[in-house]
């Protein structure tokens, strides 16, 4: 997995045209130029009740100082942004976060999996969620964690995708409703 281009990832749409979006690895002056776009996605999970840090009136303000905030990370090589294209236009994020940790240089944190209402049920979260393993492994990890709110469609993915429930804890956040909904938690050796 390199900055550059990646393979695309092709569908078929349902008039029987094949469509193709990119997997891209945007280091922090490309990631600064996409925060308006990375920022639109953001509002749009929430808006449609993705159960990811925020809650409903989240601005799309909001939502560019969330990514602006990552910058520092990209910048210094502990935090990995791959973005998924499709027609020239960003509609899907993954995160790879390096634990800092002296004992746990093994491990990373995946997270920001998103994918834009208008983009999903292409296999595009799927795609996104291989480049980051694709990512970790490139880098040396071996062992990757994440969370999802139990009974989403992030959690039936995981599972799908190899990924092994350790627990699920009750309560653990707050859906973008203000429902208190539970977060299962899972990891995958790599």
């Amino acid at each position: 997995m390199t900055k550059s281009m990646m393979k695309p990832v092709f569908w078929q749409k349902g008039n029987g045209d094949m469509m193709a979006s990119i997997l891209r690895q945007l280091d922090g002056a490309a990631a600064r130029a996409a925060i308006p776009a990375l920022a639109d996605i953001l509002v749009d999970v929430v808006e449609h009740g993705a159960s990811v840090n925020f809650l409903a009136g989240f601005s799309h303000a909001d939502a560019a100082g969330y990514w602006q905030g990552q910058l520092d990370g990209i910048d210094a090589g502990s935090r990995v942004l791959v973005v998924a294209e499709l027609d020239g236009h960003i509609v899907g994020t993954v995160v790879v976060t390096f634990a800092p940790q002296p004992n746990g240089q093994h491990r990373a944190e995946i997270g920001k999996m998103l994918v834009h209402s208008s983009a999903r049920r292409r296999g595009i979260g799927r795609q996104l969620l291989a480049a980051a393993e694709t990512v970790a492994r490139e880098a040396g990890k071996t062992l990757l964690h994440l969370d999802t709110q139990t009974g989403s469609a992030g959690e039936a993915l995981y599972r799908a995708t190899g990924w092994i429930e350790y627990g699920v804890m009750p309560g653990h956040s707050l859906t973008p409703d203000g429902r208190l909904e539970a977060a299962t938690f899972f990891y995958k050796t790599i």
